[in-house]
C-alpha cells in the first residue's frame, strides 16, 4: 500500500513532497497519538536514508517520554534541561546539530549518532513532545530537512487533534 523504499534517488523536495502525502494518508481518519506517531516513525525510518533513529518523545507534565519510534532501544526518560530534545522543548524551536558531540548536555542513547534533528510539538501553546530524528552521519540535516520535518509533524499534529 506504501512505499517505504528509500527515497534517496529523489531531490529532498521530492522526498519531502512524497513523505507528506504518504503521512497524510496514513493518518487520514485516525486520530489517535501513538497509532499515527508509530507510523510516521515507521515511515519516515523507511524512507530517508542515513538515519538511526526516528521517533517521538511525549511530555508527560514534568519530562519527555520515550514514544513510538524506529531504532535502537533508546532513553526512556529525559528532562527538559538536557540534551537536544530537552533544548528544543524549552526554547520552542528546533534544534538542527551538526555534531551532537560538540552540544552542551548532548545524551547519547546510542554513540553512534552524530548529528541530530528535533521539532517541538505544541498545541494551543501546550508542550505536547517532540519528534527527534538521528543520524550516525556529521551534519546529516540542513534547513531543508528541518522545513520538511516541520511539514510532517504538523500533518500529525492536525491528525491527533481532529475530533
Amino acid at each position: 500500500m506504501f512505499a517505504t523504499a528509500s527515497l534517496a534517488h529523489l531531490s529532498k523536495t521530492e522526498q519531502y513532497r512524497h513523505l507528506a502525502q504518504q503521512a497524510r494518508a496514513l493518518m487520514e481518519g485516525e486520530t489517535d497519538r501513538i497509532a499515527n506517531a508509530a507510523n510516521m516513525a515507521a515511515l519516515v525510518m523507511h524512507s530517508l536514508s542515513e538515519l538511526n533513529w526516528a521517533g517521538f518523545y511525549f511530555y508527560d507534565g514534568t519530562e519527555l517520554v520515550l514514544g513510538p519510534f524506529q531504532g535502537k532501544p533508546a532513553c526512556l526518560r529525559i528532562p527538559l534541561s538536557k540534551g537536544v530534545c530537552g533544548a528544543a522543548a524549552t526554547t520552542r524551536q528546533a534544534q538542527c546539530v551538526a555534531d551532537v558531540h560538540a552540544f552542551p548536555g548532548h545524551i547519547a542513547c546510542d554513540a553512534a549518532s552524530r548529528s541530530e534533528l528535533v521539532i517541538p510539538l505544541f498545541y494551543q501553546e501546550q508542550l505536547v513532545g517532540v519528534w527527534d530524528l538521528d543520524s550516525p552521519v556529521p551534519a546529516r540535516f540542513d534547513a531543508e530537512d528541518q522545513a520538511g520535518m516541520q511539514v510532517l509533524c504538523d500533518i500529525y499534529m492536525h491528525a491527533v487533534h481532529k475530533k
